[in-house]
């Protein structure tokens, strides 16, 4: 029986200069994941700066203004594997004018590191990743309190941001919380334990990240299938083959199963799944594969399959917590194109409820607009009905995006509350 190495999703957070990229290099650097010709290029991009260490962000920051003003401003992805699992990593940039970039790195990853700087503690940069990674429903975050060399060790250093730190997240929907003392630039408690920290007890960052459960983060009891596309090989052997394609939003499928398709509320049964072209007897959340039904039913991309006694929600009226990231003011009576799984719909903004102060997570009514990165809470009214799932139950059928219907743009991300 061959092993399948488990693939953790995580998106590092936090203020300018906090050293997001330099903590992904060391990581890269520590656990030999990097090419030789990569290193190379960054031993003599350290080396033309006048440094006489080596450059690590540099592995991350692709971007020529990145490397040139020594921040992150794109997201960018890494891969690598240990012997445990196999990883994916969003550097995220920490610039206020750049938080739809963190959005992006963030919205499908199992986990956060939110980094703090040790000199500067908590930051407002600090309160606004922390409060979008809750929002976004990312179970699990690591705190790690960087650049401890800087501070020369301290235990009480550490111990002061941790608590404030406590006080501010119990106020969010993170169950998971773990903090690490380290220094990316020296390679403490990254990769390796650490001989200048005895007082931390706890395993390193790489430890953490090899052995957190995140197998039980999927929603396995709602079943949804949002169809992509409709395949018809028009082939020998295939010409009555009409398969149903799309990426698993929750729950197990089997042959055999009793499902429902949505709008049109037909029932059929399971005949076939498949992963390419090999059959499988079973498939579940996030797996993108083709199914068959006994019956033939009028289905197309943005139609979904659902269990027939296990069915989402419908509406046209729905309220989403809203992240705004667009440089003109969010208005009343805005139109948007709305972004649902495969669909896309026309809608239309009718009420802005209140929006989030991201350092004290208290509600201001009294506003009537959002800018550029606000937090809020809107009402939309659509076209016709969708069928979701609230976000805290289904990060994917509980996702939307807008889009200025006029230059295309994407202009918002929310997560639908009811």
């Amino acid at each position: 029986m061959s092993y399948q190495k488990e693939l953790l999703r995580f998106t590092t957070a936090g203020s300018v200069d906090d050293g997001k990229s330099t903590l992904i290099g060391r990581l890269l650097y520590d656990s030999k994941s990097i090419f030789q010709d990569q290193l190379e290029a960054v031993e003599t991009s350290s080396k033309n700066k006048g440094f006489d260490y080596i450059d690590l962000s540099l592995l991350t920051d692709g971007l020529k203004s990145e490397r040139e003003q020594g921040i992150t401003i794109d997201v960018a992805y890494r891969y690598f594997e240990t012997p445990k699992r196999k990883f994916i990593i969003a550097d995220t940039p920490g610039h206020v004018q750049y938080t739809r970039n963190m959005i992006t790195g963030a919205s499908t990853a199992n986990l956060a590191i939110i980094l703090i700087d040790a000199r500067k503690g908590i930051l407002e940069q600090t309160h606004r990743h922390s409060f979008i990674a809750s929002l976004l429903g990312i179970p699990h975050l690591i705190v790690c309190i960087n650049k401890m060399d800087l501070v020369e060790y301290n235990q009480d250093n550490f111990n002061s941001i941790v608590h404030e730190y406590k006080a501010f997240s119990s106020k969010l929907n993170v169950k998971d919380i773990r903090f690490i003392p380290i220094s990316a630039l020296k390679g403490c408690n990254v990769v390796d334990k650490s001989d200048n920290m005895p007082w931390y007890e706890g395993g390193t960052l790489l430890h953490e990240l090899e052995n957190i459960h995140i197998s039980s983060d999927q929603n396995h009891i709602d079943c949804r299938l949002p169809i992509d596309t409709v395949i018809r090989p028009h082939r020998e052997g295939y010409q009555d083959f009409r398969g149903y394609a799309g990426k698993i939003a929750g729950g197990v499928f089997k042959p055999g199963d009793k499902v429902q398709i949505l709008p049109s509320g037909f029932n059929s049964t399971i005949d076939k799944i498949f992963v390419g072209e090999n059959e499988i007897s079973e498939a579940f959340s996030p797996m993108s594969i083709t199914l068959t039904l006994n019956d033939d039913i009028d289905i197309s991309r943005g139609d979904m399959i659902v269990r027939e006694n296990n069915l989402p929600e419908v509406s046209q009226k729905i309220n989403v917590m809203l992240n705004w990231m667009n440089d003109k003011p969010l208005q009343v009576n805005q139109k948007f194109i709305l972004k649902h799984t495969a669909q896309e719909i026309k809608c239309i903004l009718t009420d802005i409820l209140y929006e989030i102060n991201i350092n004290t997570l208290h509600r201001d009514e009294s506003i009537s607009t959002l800018k550029l990165n606000s937090i809020g809470r809107v009402s939309l009214k659509l076209a016709k009905a969708i069928y979701y799932d609230k976000y805290n139950l289904n990060r994917t059928t509980g996702s939307i995006i807008l889009i200025d219907p006029l230059t295309n743009e994407t202009v918002g991300a929310g997560m639908i509350a009811s």
